[in-house]
């Protein structure tokens, strides 16, 4: 009998790149959806080697299936162009990944726009199932799409999905928009300050107070036939774990609501790592001795490149402010108080940018329901990237239970 090999990749890592091998597993956790494919993701992963090599080879698989895409568009099969067209926008959202921290904004852009093209034409593929959905907002519009099961302009329950910080629309779909709609539910993306084209097109930067973006959304949606104003439910991933609750202190439109995870101080992210001197600088308003103290690490690439990504949405001019903004994005107990939503609170196990905060966030607010996932289910870490059927399960069963006593 052949002596078999322990198999460590799970637990190990695709890569020792953090935020590499991160990428890999929530590409991997949205095949479950469509949104990519195992064999592809897997394929591309084995010829990268360094930056460059990852650009570039999801950009190579990006172009195939976007031509593929077309092809089968040309040729009358809407729905195998929708397919290809779903999996080209994860696979350039994977490239752009590979650059968001370059200071050369112009192939960021449009890399950016390689991206939204297949997603839009993913939409236009759907026999009119999927519309586009601009939202007013103070004086433009954030750009949104109503995904639905049909275009029977049934009214239905409404899943409103908020991303994260950096999330792409269309790993929104793979994130619970396709699981809303196999469970006859519309699903409503869209990208809200800080996010995607706002930021790469327009450079509209974070806001910390999402309830005057979530409001317009809701105003634009429940007005429509084919959406039951009665039944609006809302989802919040990976940084939207405070937006939504946030948003939901003032907004109470929602029958039932989800923060993936729970997220009570976004600022700890940033200042986990600061010496305690730096974060005195910070508090004390040291803003010259406090970027004279970023200097140094700014001088290590990897830290240099993770630091320029997260702080280009934040849009501030030095790195004091931008400590100084981020630190803004905190859930108070008086707002936290105000929360009447039944919110249910994710909790992964290995939680690697908020720990302990769903914890946190379940205590402040009453009635709430925190669910643990566990790395002995395959769910573990922030927002159960490899395990988003079992998160889909729990999370539309506990919606459902607030929706049966809404009258449909």
């Amino acid at each position: 009998m052949a002596r078999g090999r322990s198999n460590t990749v799970f637990s190990a890592g695709f890569f020792a790149d953090e935020g590499w091998d991160f990428a890999v597993r929530i590409a991997l956790g949205a095949c479950q959806a469509g949104t990519a494919d195992a064999g592809e993701v897997l394929a591309t992963v084995a010829r990268i080697r360094d930056a460059a090599s990852w650009t570039a080879e999801w950009s190579a698989r990006a172009t195939h299936l976007a031509e593929a895409g077309e092809h089968r568009a040309g040729g009358g099969d809407a729905r195998g162009a929708a397919a290809a067209f779903l999996r080209a926008a994860t696979y350039w959202s994977l490239a752009l990944e590979g650059l968001t921290a370059e200071e050369d904004s112009e192939r960021l852009t449009r890399t950016f726009r390689d991206h939204r093209r297949c997603w839009e034409r993913f939409v236009a593929c759907s026999a009119g199932h999927h519309v586009p959905l601009d939202v007013p907002y103070e004086d433009t519009t954030l750009p949104g799409w109503l995904l639905r099961p049909d275009d029977s302009g049934t009214a239905r329950p409404t899943l409103v999905m908020t991303n994260g910080s950096d999330g792409a629309i269309s790993s929104l779909w793979g994130s619970g928009a396709a699981a809303a709609l196999e469970r006859g539910w519309n699903a409503f993306v869209y990208d809200g300050p800080g996010q995607q084209s706002l930021l790469f097109e327009r450079g509209v930067g974070f806001r910390h107070d999402w309830e005057a973006v979530l409001t317009p959304v809701v105003d634009a949606l429940v007005d429509r036939d084919d959406v039951d104003a009665a039944r609006l439910t809302a989802y919040g991933i990976s940084q939207a774990g405070y937006w939504l609750p946030r948003a939901l202190a003032f907004e109470h439109r929602f029958v039932a609501a989800v923060a993936d995870p729970g997220v009570v101080d976004v600022s700890t992210a940033w200042t986990e790592r600061l010496p305690g001197s730096m974060v005195a600088m910070l508090e004390k308003g040291e803003r010259a001795k406090f970027n004279r103290n970023m200097r140094l690490p700014m001088l290590i690439p990897a830290m240099a490149r993770t630091l320029r990504f997260r702080a280009r949405p934040y849009q501030r001019d030095d790195w004091y402010d931008t400590f100084t903004e981020a630190r803004r994005y905190c859930l108070t107990p008086e707002l936290a108080a105000r929360i009447r939503t039944p919110l249910m609170i994710t909790d992964p196990e290995d939680e690697q940018f908020w720990p302990g905060q769903a914890a946190q966030l379940a205590d402040l607010v009453t009635g709430s329901h925190r669910v643990p996932f566990l790395a002995a289910e395959g769910a573990n870490m922030h927002c159960q990237p490899m395990a988003r059927l079992l998160t889909h399960e729990r999370m539309f069963a506990w919606l459902d239970q607030h929706l049966a006593a809404v009258a449909p």
